[in-house]
C-alpha cells in the first residue's frame, strides 16, 4: 500500500489480525429436531428466522457463544456481533478468533465492516446472484492498523458515536414499520366503508345504488354477451337456433355467508360478474432489445404498484399482440409466486404505450362502469390476505390462485359517486404516507452514510488524538510475525530424527545459538534449531525475539551459511556456522 499512514501506523493484512474459521458444510441428513442451534446467513440477517438444529459433534472450532465476531461473505456480505444462544456454525460464513496481542476486537469488527465496503468495489467480488469473495482476496486484504492503545480508543470513540446514530435509525425505521401499517388500515378502509363514510353521510341522494349498479353492469354483461352470438351466427349465414339464449353463462354468483356486513347502499359482487376480460399473459421467452413492447414481469408489481424497472421485451411483431397489449384501468393478478407474494396486484395506469405482461401475471378488465383500483385495494388488503391464504394452492416450492378462483372472488360494490371519492382520498393519503415513508428513507440513509464517514475518519487517524508513548504498530505486528514462525517451526519440528535429542532438551536457553551450531558438524533445519534454542507454542514473546536477533546478528557477522533443504523437498532453510574455510 503507497497510501501514507499516522505516525506509529502500519499496514496489515486480514489474516495477521487473527484465525478465521469457515463454518461445517453442514447436510440435510445432519438437521434433527432437537440439539443444537446452526447459524445460517439468515439467522445473522433476521433474528427472527427460525434455527435448523443438530445432533452431530463437532470440534470447538465450529462452536459459536456470545459476542464472537461472525463474517459472512456469501450472499450477505457483512459483519456480525453474535447476541443469539450458544451455536454451531455454517459454511458461508467465518468465525474470527482474533489476535488480541495485536488488535482490540471491538476495533477488529468495525475494521472488518469498513474492509467489506472496499472489496464489494473490486475485482475479487465474484458472482451475478450469489454474490461472495473468497478466503485469499479477503485474508490478504490489506488495513491500516494503529497501535494497540489508539485501537482501542477508537473503538470507544465509534462506539459512542454510533449509538447516537443506531438510535435515530431505529427510531426512523420505527416509524417506517407505523407508516407500513398505516398502509395496510389505508387498504383496510377504502373497501370496508371507514374511508368514505363521513362522505356518505353528507350525501342527500343517490341516484342509483351498489346494487342497482350490479344489477345493470349484469343486464348489459348480457346483452353484450347476445350481439357477440348474434354476430356469430350473421358471419355464419346462420339463424339464431332455437333457445340459444339460454346458453348464457352466467357469471360466478357471490358467496356471502362468511362476508361481513356492507355499508348501506354496498353489495358484494364477484370478479366475475364485473370482469369483461380475463387473460393470462405470454410465456414467451423475453429479451432486453429496448427496441420491442415492454413485457411486466411479477418482479414489476411491487406494494401495490408497477415499477418499470428491469423491464424485459418482446418483438413487436410477436404473434400474440395486440391481444395482449394492455389498456388503461387493467388490472394484473400475479398467479404464482412464493407463498408471502402470490396475489401481488397493481393497476396498469397506462404509463407506456404500448405494454405487455407474462404469463405468471393475469389481466383482469372491468365494465368501465367500476374503477379497478376498487379490485386492487381489496386484494391488497387484509381481506384479500385472509382469502389468498385460503384458497392458494402449494405447489413445488410455489403458491397458486388460477383465474377460476380469482373470478370467485367477492369484493364490495357501491355507487360511482363514492367509488371515485374512495379513489380520489385513497390518493391524497397514499401520496402523504408515501412522502413521509420516502423522506425518512432518506433520513435513515443520511445517517447511514455518517456511519460511514466516521468509519473514514477512524481508519485514517483522525477520529481520535495520537499518543507518541503508544507503541508502533510496526513493532508490535513484528513480534507477532515472529511468534507465529517460530510456533510454526517448533510445530514442523520432529525430534525424532535428532542424534541426541535428551541433550538438545537440556540446552534450552541456556545455550546461544553460535553455541549450538559449534557442537553441530553438518546443516541443521532452521525448526530443528528453533527447539535446540529450547522455543516451543509457549514460548514467549521476548525468547521469540532473542532467537530471531541472535540469527540476524549471526547473519550480519557473515558467521552463518543458509541455503533451501532441497534434499527433503521441505519449504524450509538449513543452516551451518561457516569454518574457516567457508570463510574465505
Amino acid at each position: 500500500m503507497s497510501k501514507s499512514l499516522p505516525k506509529g501506523w502500519c499496514w496489515a493484512t486480514i489474516n495477521d489480525t487473527g484465525t478465521y474459521i469457515n463454518g461445517f458444510a453442514f447436510k440435510p441428513s445432519h438437521r434433527t429436531d432437537s440439539g443444537r442451534p446452526i447459524i445460517r446467513i439468515q439467522n445473522l440477517t433476521d433474528p427472527s428466522k427460525p434455527f435448523n438444529y443438530t445432533e452431530l459433534e463437532l470440534p470447538d472450532d465450529y462452536k459459536v457463544i456470545t459476542n464472537d465476531i461472525l463474517v459472512s461473505w456469501s450472499a450477505t456480505l457483512d459483519v456480525f456481533l453474535w447476541h443469539g444462544p450458544d451455536a454451531l456454525l455454517n459454511q458461508h460464513i467465518f468465525k474470527v478468533v482474533p489476535n488480541e496481542s495485536l488488535v482490540d476486537k471491538t476495533f477488529l469488527r468495525y475494521s472488518l465492516k469498513k474492509s467489506i465496503e472496499e472489496l464489494l468495489n473490486t475485482e475479487h467480488l465474484h458472482g451475478s446472484t450469489m454474490k461472495h469473495i473468497n478466503r485469499g482476496p479477503f485474508l490478504a486484504h490489506q488495513i491500516p492498523l494503529p497501535p494497540l492503545n489508539e485501537q482501542i480508543r477508537i473503538a470507544d470513540k465509534i462506539d459512542e458515536l454510533f449509538s447516537e446514530l443506531d438510535n435515530g435509525i431505529e427510531e426512523l425505521e420505527t416509524a417506517q414499520k407505523k407508516l407500513e401499517l398505516y398502509r395496510q388500515s389505508l387498504l383496510k378502509s377504502a373497501v370496508d366503508g371507514e374511508l368514505s363514510k363521513e362522505w356518505r353521510e353528507t350525501q342527500a341522494e343517490v341516484s342509483e345504488t351498489g346494487e342497482q349498479l350490479l344489477a345493470r353492469i349484469l343486464k348489459e354483461r348480457r346483452e353484450r354477451w347476445e350481439q357477440e352470438k348474434l354476430k356469430e351466427f350473421a358471419e355464419k349465414g346462420k339463424n339464431p337456433p332455437k333457445d340459444w339464449q339460454e346458453k348464457y353463462p352466467e357469471p360466478v354468483q357471490p358467496d356471502t355467508e362468511n362476508l361481513p356486513e356492507l355499508p348501506e347502499g354496498w353489495v358484494w359482487s364477484t370478479i366475475d360478474q364485473l370482469t369483461i376480460e380475463q387473460r393470462y399473459g405470454s410465456s414467451a421467452k423475453t429479451n432486453d432489445d429496448q427496441n420491442g413492447i415492454p413485457v411486466l414481469r411479477m418482479g414489476n408489481i411491487q406494494n401495490g404498484d408497477i415499477d418499470f424497472n428491469n423491464l424485459k421485451y418482446l418483438p413487436k411483431t410477436h404473434d400474440e399482440f395486440p391481444a395482449l397489449f394492455l389498456e388503461k384501468g387493467d388490472l394484473l393478478f400475479n398467479r404464482t409466486n412464493s407463498r408471502e407474494l402470490v396475489g401481488k396486484t397493481a393497476i396498469y395506469n397506462g404509463e407506456h404505450t404500448r405494454c405487455s405482461y407474462a404469463s405468471y401475471l393475469i389481466k383482469v378488465k372491468f365494465h368501465s362502469d367500476f374503477n379497478s383500483n376498487l379490485a386492487a385495494y381489496y386484494i391488497n388488503s387484509v381481506f384479500g390476505k385472509i382469502w389468498i391464504n385460503d384458497v392458494a394452492v402449494q405447489q413445488t416450492g410455489q403458491a397458486n390462485v388460477n383465474g377460476t378462483k380469482l373470478s370467485q372472488l367477492c369484493i364490495p360494490l357501491m355507487n360511482q359517486a363514492e367509488q371515485s371519492y374512495i379513489v380520489e382520498r385513497f390518493n391524497e393519503l397514499k401520496d402523504a404516507c408515501e412522502c413521509s415513508f420516502i423522506q425518512i428513507g432518506n433520513n435513515i440513509k443520511l445517517l447511514t452514510m455518517q456511519k460511514q464517514n466516521i468509519l473514514k475518519d477512524a481508519f485514517t487517524g483522525v477520529l481520535v488524538h495520537q499518543d507518541p508513548n503508544d507503541e508502533p504498530a510496526q513493532v508490535l505486528l513484528e513480534r507477532i510475525q515472529q511468534q507465529r514462525e517460530a510456533e510454526a517451526l517448533t510445530k514442523k519440528a520432529t525430534p525424532k530424527k535428532r542424534s541426541t535429542p535428551k541433550a538438545k532438551k537440556e540446552v534450552g536457553m541456556s545455550q546461544t545459538i553460535l553455541e549450538i551450531l559449534q557442537q553441530q558438524s553438518d546443516w541443521i533445519s532452521g525448526q530443528d534449531l528453533a527447539t535446540a534454542f529450547g522455543l516451543n507454542a509457549n514460548s514467549s514473546i521476548e525468547d521469540i525475539e532473542q532467537f530471531y536477533e541472535q540469527l540476524r546478528t549471526l547473519s550480519l557477522d557473515d558467521k552463518i551459511m543458509v541455503k533451501p533443504d532441497k534434499q527433503n523437498n521441505k519449504e524450509q532453510d538449513l543452516i551451518k556456522l561457516k569454518d574457516k574455510t567457508d570463510a574465505s
